[in-house]
């Protein structure tokens, strides 16, 4: 028996109270200041720098950011911004350079004169880039000289030293550095990631050119983004893929301290794709600019359809849902003193600027559908049939639930249940047919596993309205196997099994029933996907036998092969004539119960892919292009990504 530790036993004194000096702190506990070690966190010290860039952009004082990844992973950030300052901060006596670089909680946007409204406000995001990299270097241009200091892990190693001049009324920032390789679990950039939020940066922030070139690689690769459009050409961008039903609604407005900018578009599909930035930062938890949008557009639009006699007065008033069917719309504001929900700035708190949105927003689309009479007809319209679509919905999803509490004792036919009942225990494969589905289900382990089997493929949900989608005899088996409900009446605290696996063929088809359910997952059951919940199986490719020659005898071997690059590495390794390809697995079914179990479905050898969503908007528009209506943009995709594929299965 462990022996119990008494009070008497445990010293906690002053001795134990422990002061973190300087960036200590940052450096001990990561992701309080960037959230975390992980990729994530690696390429948000690239957003800090850039985002101070952008604040400098937003007072009007920088037009031109230059983004450099050197060979070596360092990185280069340069604006022609106003520098930081180089004279003596009174306060610490040191130079401003010095304690913007080494200080937590310092810089010039905790008053009113340096940033009207910035989206650095805490004064923590360049000083923990500093303190979590091997090394730092900061330049300034200001007053005709050029200025320099140097870090390591933090802490200076030279003084602010002037090192060069520069043209009178030049100035600028250029910050170098290279992530600390002690800190951070992955340790490189990834140019897709980067050039979407380069992207968005310039979305939303007109007039502001940013150039990123990656100099990892044989050859360099550069682009630029440049958008005087803003906001309205964000919404185009994210609907070049759909059919619109009109020119974008563009409302730009300052109500008291805020500043409103919003671009709305509908377009003839059933989704709502609505997008929130507060001073450029990506809120995805939404909060009081996002509710102000909503209840606005909501109300306009039934004010105006009573207005016109579209609604008649026994009528109800369109749902916020229907409102919003097919709405694209991108929300940016621009706040004074902004209050957000935790570092990494997830939520917008202010109260007052729901009110500032809600007024702007209501004024704007009324006067828009008064001087757009055909194109508010087409958005009224379009409401009227969302509503139907709701009121057949509310009574296919009472169907279902109804089904469900019915069937809650026996579940889906097809669902071979786990024996526990602990959800955090359990985890649900969802396999591609019943050939599958019988190996999966002799092959698991029944006490924590259990497996649903989907004959054939599911409805494509981007281009099909909810009432229909709950007609879908597969969707039912599914939800009513989840527990979680779809649509708004998702609820996350239902799930039945903490992990959800989507096991599909390793082909052409299987790779079309994944990509319909993710899209069911992403569209219908976003919680599941932002809680870490769905996770995607990889089942082996090959199965290759090996002859290892030594001390002239051969010794052969098996061993399951995941992918293409894998088997050339074995065969570069060991050699061609040593490697024979036993077969190569097209689907699931072709493996019995043990080989999958071993493969795919034991927790000490296999490997799940969980599914998250980095960026929104972007996973939006690529499901609309992968997965709707509009040909032509998914001939290009086909045609563009074509010779990246090796084995077509047809």
């Amino acid at each position: 028996m462990a022996e119990q530790m008494n009070k008497q036993d445990f010293v906690y004194g002053a001795d134990q109270i422990q002061v973190l000096e300087g960036l200590e702190a940052v450096r001990k506990r990561p992701g309080m200041y960037i959230g975390g070690t992980d990729t994530k966190a690696l390429h948000h010290m690239i957003y800090e720098v850039v985002d101070n860039a952008i604040d400098e952009a937003m007072q009007g004082r920088c037009d031109k950011i230059v983004v450099t990844i050197h060979k070596d992973e360092s990185v280069t950030v340069e604006d022609n911004g106003a520098g930081i300052p180089v004279g003596i901060q009174k306060q610490t006596g040191l130079p401003a350079l010095t304690v913007v670089m080494t200080k937590l909680h310092a810089g010039g946007k905790f008053g009113d004169v340096g940033y009207k409204v910035s989206g650095g406000l805490h004064g923590v995001g360049v000083s923990a880039v500093n303190a979590l990299s091997t090394w730092m270097e900061t330049e300034v241009k200001r007053e005709g000289k050029v200025w320099r200091q140097r870090f390591n892990r933090g802490v200076p190693v030279t003084d602010v030293e002037e090192v060069g001049k520069c043209k009178r009324g030049e100035t600028g920032t250029i910050q170098r550095f290279l992530r600390d390789d002690t800190i951070f679990d992955i340790l490189e950039y990834d140019w897709n990631t980067l050039v979407t939020r380069f992207r968005e940066m310039a979305f939303l922030t007109r007039g502001i050119d940013i150039h990123f070139i990656d100099d990892r690689g044989d050859e360099p690769r550069e682009i630029s983004f440049y958008f005087e459009g803003g906001v309205q050409t964000f919404v185009r961008y994210l609907n070049k893929n759909r059919t619109v039903l009109h020119q974008p609604v563009y409302i730009d407005m300052q109500v008291e301290s805020t500043h409103v900018e919003v671009a709305i578009q509908y377009t003839d599909g059933y989704n709502e794709s609505i997008f929130a930035f507060a001073n450029t930062i990506n809120t995805p938890d939404g909060g009081t600019h996002l509710t102000g949008l909503r209840a606005a557009v909501t109300r306009q639009i039934n004010d105006y359809a009573r207005k016109q006699g579209i609604l008649k007065d026994n009528d109800a008033n369109f749902s916020g849902d229907d409102t919003r069917q097919g709405m694209t719309a991108i929300l940016s504001v621009k706040v004074v003193e902004p209050q957000f929900e935790g570092q990494n700035k997830l939520k917008l708190l202010n109260n007052e600027v729901r009110y500032h949105v809600e007024t702007a927003v209501a004024e704007g689309i009324n006067s828009w559908m008064e001087e757009n009479p055909r194109d508010a007809r087409r958005i009224t319209d379009k409401c009227q049939v969302a509503f139907r679509a709701r009121e057949a919905a509310r009574k296919a999803r009472d169907l279902v639930i109804r089904k469900s509490a019915l069937e809650s004792m026996t579940l889906p036919g097809k669902l071979a249940d786990c024996s526990t009942r602990d959800p955090s225990e359990s985890e649900l494969y969802i396999v591609e047919g019943d050939s599958a589905g019988g190996s999966a289900k002799q092959g698991r382990d029944r006490r924590f596993q259990a497996v649903l089997p989907l004959r054939g493929k599911i409805l494509n949900v981007e281009r099909t309205s909810l009432d229909k989608i709950l007609g879908n005899k597969e969707i039912q088996s599914l939800i009513t196997a989840m527990g979680t409900g779809v649509g708004d009446d998702f609820t996350v605290d239902n799930l039945r099994y903490n992990r959800i696996i989507v096991m599909t063929d390793a082909d052409v088809d299987g790779a079309h029933i994944r990509t319909l359910l993710l899209t069911l997952f992403f569209r219908y059951m976003g919680p599941l996907v932002e809680n870490g919940h769905l996770y995607i199986a990889q089942p082996p490719l090959y199965k290759v036998q090996i002859t290892d020659r030594q001390n002239g005898k051969a010794k052969r071997s098996e061993q399951y092969v995941y992918n293409d690059i894998a088997l050339s590495q074995i065969r570069q390794e060991m050699g061609t004539e040593n490697i024979k390809l036993e077969q190569r697995y097209k689907g699931l079914g072709e493996m019995n119960p043990e080989q999958l179990w071993d493969t795919t479905m034991n927790p000490e050898f296999r490997t799940l892919l969980q599914v998250q969503v980095e960026d929104a908007a972007e996973a939006n528009r690529t499901f609309d292009m992968l997965m709707g209506s509009s040909v032509p943009p998914r001939r290009r995709f086909i045609q563009t990504h074509a010779h990246e594929v090796r084995n077509l299965d047809v």
